[in-house]
């Protein structure tokens, strides 16, 4: 199929990481993957939840939201209702998931990093691009303190799916609304896999179609964590 914005089926769209991106967090960047923006920010705090007290461990959490002009139909603020969507929560938790076993919580000490990420415009894959965003300030506020040695690798994620009968990348608002199979893929820069979401939205998907779409996002995920190595560099320097 012939994609609307002219991308090969394994091409991801433009991708940038803008670090530094706020000056009061401690560590902060801006991703954008073709349309969709995510700010993602990152603060250590001193002291752990109360069931982690006295263990010599730190804590790793993410909080998750949409703006309310991110979508095309304004967004209710979830505060004003009192109450988080489940689909928040889901991708929040995920975020924590994603970033916590590449995260060494001895070598953090009895300190919680905090990871927020908001959408600032959403058109497709805002969870993959929060984790991806999320990686790069979380290793500009842990530098910042001098915890570089906490994260212990990479960490990215790209969503593919199928659509029309092909697999596809990083698929945009369009094509994951028409999607007939949708997934997530989170891994380690060394090529482990830390989570996969797959849902067969209208026909069961086989194994080679699976195994086709994880190859595929693997080496999506290659290149997103060539985007971020360059940010994290762009930081030192």
């Amino acid at each position: 199929m012939s994609r609307a914005d002219g991308r090969r089926p394994d091409e991801l769209r433009p991708l940038e990481i803008e670090p530094d991106f706020l000056e009061h967090p401690h560590g902060s960047a801006l991703i954008s993957c073709g349309k969709t923006r995510v700010l993602c920010t990152a603060s250590i705090d001193e002291g752990v939840p109360r069931w982690l007290k006295g263990s010599g461990r730190g804590w790793l959490t993410a909080e998750y939201s949409l703006l309310p002009a991110s979508t095309g139909q304004r967004t209710q603020r979830e505060a004003s209702t009192g109450k988080q969507k489940g689909r928040t929560v889901e991708i929040q938790r995920l975020i924590g998931r994603a970033l916590r076993p590449v995260t060494d919580l001895e070598a953090l000490g009895e300190r919680t990093l905090w990871v927020d990420c908001d959408v600032l415009q959403a058109d497709g894959g805002t969870r993959c691009a929060a984790i991806s965003g999320a990686y790069v300030a979380a290793r500009r506020a842990l530098d910042r303190f001098g915890l570089g040695n906490t994260l212990t690798d990479s960490v990215g994620a790209v969503s593919a799916g199928i659509v029309a009968g092909e697999p596809l990348l990083d698929l945009d608002y369009v094509e994951d609304s028409a999607a007939e199979v949708d997934l997530n893929v989170v891994m380690a820069g060394d090529g482990r896999l830390i989570e996969v979401q797959a849902t067969a939205e209208r026909a069961p998907l086989t194994r080679d179609q699976l195994d086709a779409l994880l190859d595929m996002s693997a080496h999506g995920i290659e290149e997103i964590e060539r985007v971020q190595a360059a940010a994290v560099e762009a930081i030192r320097a």
